[in-house]
């Protein structure tokens, strides 16, 4: 069918921010030669038992919708209550929801920048108005500057840690600080999809202060460690009466029942997955430390993926990366984020970085501290 618009036709009316909005976009997809490291996924295949949970799934049902036997089981791994756990399509997917559950137009969303380029999309879906504070000179949160940036109109803020995409994190004692500035009305969600990577022992684990600030609410994945991206799982541990603001908002039925298996069995054979996170936090620190050797200025990353700041120089930077097999993600004119894949991608990453640095004008070199 072929759509013909009438010049005397009057357009249909859409939301002109909505129209302005630049839409979330996939990682760039590979070439055949080339390692897709640009969407910070996990390059090992399932676990057997996922395979086998998926297969043994149902598709002619519908699934649970409320997901009880998966958030019970998250409820007691986390010693909260059942209502404390919400599961969703992916952890995006719930903070979409707590976003539009609460703040609408006229109120503000304070997040750091950059940080996971899905936010300020959300933000402006829900009606609200984005407030972005910049990262530090370390890449890094600045919290003190996100907490004096809340108004009487602040209704979320959102800190990421690991932040995605440059990989810094946020130390338990500067999260407490900052909690302790921020009005208790006004809700704190911490972005973890990516905490199972970390290994520095000061970072903030949020699911140990759920029960410290009732205006906290914590989003996980089972994404990314997990190895469950294309099915779309996370969940949120926080009040249950800010959870159900979120429940009310999500599209019903949105988690289907392989996810719910998957993630399951996943939780079942974790120390065997958590076996292979180590070995990319492992493979991780490899590359970080090959390319701090070339002279990149690139922040220590506790994520599974790197940051390189290539400023005004990033498409440029990222098209000769494409060139020599590593496809990465280049965003805007701040830099590329490059996950960690197959250990066969490791030489070919860093080989590729040796050349694109030397190319690189030493203005668009940032500095950076560990």
């Amino acid at each position: 069918m072929v759509f013909v618009t009438s010049p005397d036709a009057p357009p249909v009316r859409l939301r002109p921010e909505i129209v302005a909005t630049v839409p979330y976009r996939q990682g760039r997809q590979a070439p055949a030669d080339a390692f897709k490291l640009s969407s910070n996924e996990n390059p090992n295949p399932p676990h057997p038992a996922i395979i086998k949970a998926i297969a043994a799934s149902t598709t002619n049902r519908y699934p649970d919708a409320a997901a009880v036997e998966l958030r019970s089981k998250l409820a007691a791994r986390h010693n909260v209550d059942l209502e404390a756990v919400h599961v969703g399509a992916g952890s995006v997917s719930i903070l979409a929801q707590l976003i539009q559950a609460a703040a609408q137009p006229g109120d503000e969303v304070v997040y750091a920048w950059r940080s996971f380029e899905a936010y300020p999309g959300l933000v402006t879906v829900a009606g609200a108005t984005s407030v972005q504070v910049p990262n530090r000179a370390d890449h890094s949160h600045d919290l003190p500057a996100m907490a004096a940036a809340v108004t009487d109109h602040t209704r979320v803020i959102i800190v990421c840690s690991p932040n995605n995409p440059t990989g810094t994190v946020v130390s338990v004692d500067a999260f407490t600080r900052f909690m302790a500035s921020v009005p208790p009305q006004v809700l704190v969600i911490l972005d973890e999809a990516y905490s199972e990577f970390v290994t520095d022992g000061d970072a903030v684990r949020g699911p140990a202060l759920i029960a410290d600030y009732p205006n906290l609410v914590v989003l996980k994945t089972f994404s990314k460690a997990y190895g469950l991206a294309g099915l779309r799982i996370g969940y949120a541990l926080g009040a249950p009466y800010i959870l159900d603001a979120a429940r009310n908002v999500a599209i019903p039925l949105s988690v289907t029942e392989p996810a719910q298996r998957a993630a399951i069995a996943a939780l079942e054979h974790e120390s065997e997955i958590l076996e292979q996170v180590a070995e990319l936090t492992d493979r991780r620190e490899v590359i970080w430390e090959g390319l701090r050797a070339q002279g990149w200025a690139v922040p220590r990353s506790h994520g599974n993926f790197v940051w390189l700041p290539t400023g005004t120089e990033t498409q440029r930077a990222a098209d000769s990366f494409i060139d020599r097999g590593i496809v990465g993600r280049a965003l805007g004119n701040d830099g590329i984020r490059i996950s960690i894949g197959e250990p066969e991608s490791v030489d070919k990453l860093l080989q590729a970085a040796q050349e694109v640095v030397r190319n690189l004008p030493s203005s668009d070199r940032e500095p950076t501290l560990d």
